[in-house]
């Protein structure tokens, strides 16, 4: 089966990871730093701080930013879950705005008369996590313009995204945002098999996570109570959590990083082929906002049904019958039986219940093939037949 996305391991990772395992450190270690400053320097902001993956990541970043009960937390319903449930795990609630149906992020227009009825109803946001979908950027720009007109903080989740820029600058440097969230999952742009990372320019919201990631526990003398007892002693101060990367991911993290542009770059060639070979076909390709440079993480079509005879599901199915790993991203959290338990209702976000009747991802990763992208094409074109 021809995969929606696969993650690539040379010889030079193995090289790499080898070397951790021979080293002294196998966490806690030189590798993790070196991880961090490498992204940090790559993406042009302040701090990294490394975590074991994007939802730990989220987490200590709502932490770090205050959020807790009696708190409000909003996002799309256009992503995967671990974006809502991060306000949750802060004992805060959640709240959706719809998607922009060109880009499938978070609809400026809807935030916008979203915070309008919020700041008259005395219920606004403290948070807003902005999803990059695809890899396409949010329009980050108006995002930071209404944070700063209704006082709320942003936090990037651009799981999806690095490797991407946004108005010529790389996704990931704070720009516009409080933090940002990058994901290493294998099926993402480059991988530490699992892991994540927040990214800040504030030095407080990084000592803050980095507090947070490792059990609330210092050795900072600065930061305790009373002069240590000696060389061994430290203190927790927080409750935090053990959200730490190893250093065998972070050596592996290093290495992937050397082909990071090479694996965008690749990604946009694979789009540019599919964008021309679908163009006859009866699906809305994806539309890429001028001010973006997507990662594209994923190339999701969405099936103009009225010009198909067979159904959503038909065309998956037959999809999958054809060994071609497509999948769908993703199933509207406001939708999940959690979250109607909580008392969102079917309906409430149009654009998003729309998105997920028409949407399909097809396979795209950086080793795809001529040859399988030209099976995937042509499967395709015999399941809309």
């Amino acid at each position: 089966m021809i995969p929606y996305g696969r993650q690539e391991i040379t010889s030079v990772d193995i090289e790499s990871v080898i070397t951790a395992l021979k080293s002294d450190f196998l966490t806690q270690g030189p590798a993790v730093p070196k991880f961090e400053a490498t992204v940090a320097s790559h993406v042009g902001v302040a701090h990294a701080v490394a975590v074991n993956s994007a939802t730990s990541a989220l987490h200590i970043a709502c932490l770090a930013l205050g959020l807790g009960s009696g708190d409000i937390l909003w996002t799309t319903p256009i992503t995967f879950v671990a974006s809502a449930n991060c306000a949750l795990y802060c004992g805060a609630s959640v709240d959706f705005v719809d998607i922009d149906p060109k880009t499938y992020n978070i609809s400026i227009q809807a935030l916008e008369e979203k915070l309008v009825d919020a700041e008259r109803n005395g219920k606004l946001p403290k948070i807003v996590v902005a999803v990059h979908l695809c890899g396409q950027p949010c329009e980050m720009d108006e995002i930071g313009r209404l944070s700063k007109l209704y006082g709320f903080k942003i936090i990037e989740d651009a799981s999806h995204a690095i490797g991407g820029k946004y108005k010529g600058e790389f996704i990931g440097n704070c720009r516009y945002s409080d933090i940002t969230v990058f994901s290493f999952h294998p099926v993402k742009i480059i991988t530490t098999a699992e892991g994540g990372m927040a990214l800040t320019n504030s030095d407080y919201l990084a000592e803050r996570m980095q507090l947070l990631r490792s059990h609330g526990i210092t050795r900072d003398s600065n930061k305790m109570t009373h002069a240590a007892d000696g060389p061994w002693y430290y203190q927790q101060i927080e409750l935090g959590y053990n959200y730490r990367m190893t250093d065998i991911q972070a050596a592996l993290g290093v290495s992937q990083m050397t082909r990071l542009d090479q694996y965008v770059a690749t990604r946009h060639s694979l789009v540019d082929r599919y964008n021309q070979e679908l163009e006859s076909f009866p699906v809305t390709r994806p539309w890429q906002h001028s001010d973006s440079y997507s990662a594209f993480h994923l190339y999701v079509i969405r099936l103009n049904s009225k010009d198909i005879h067979k159904s959503h599901l038909d065309v998956f199915n037959d999809l999958r019958s054809s060994n071609i790993g497509v999948n769908l991203h993703y199933i509207p959290v406001h939708t999940q039986p959690y979250y109607q338990k909580l008392g969102f209702k079917l309906g409430e976000f149009p654009e998003a219940e729309k998105y997920y009747s028409e949407a399909i991802s097809l396979p795209l990763y950086a080793t795809l093939s001529e040859e399988s992208q030209t099976t995937v094409i042509k499967s395709l074109k015999s399941a809309l037949a």
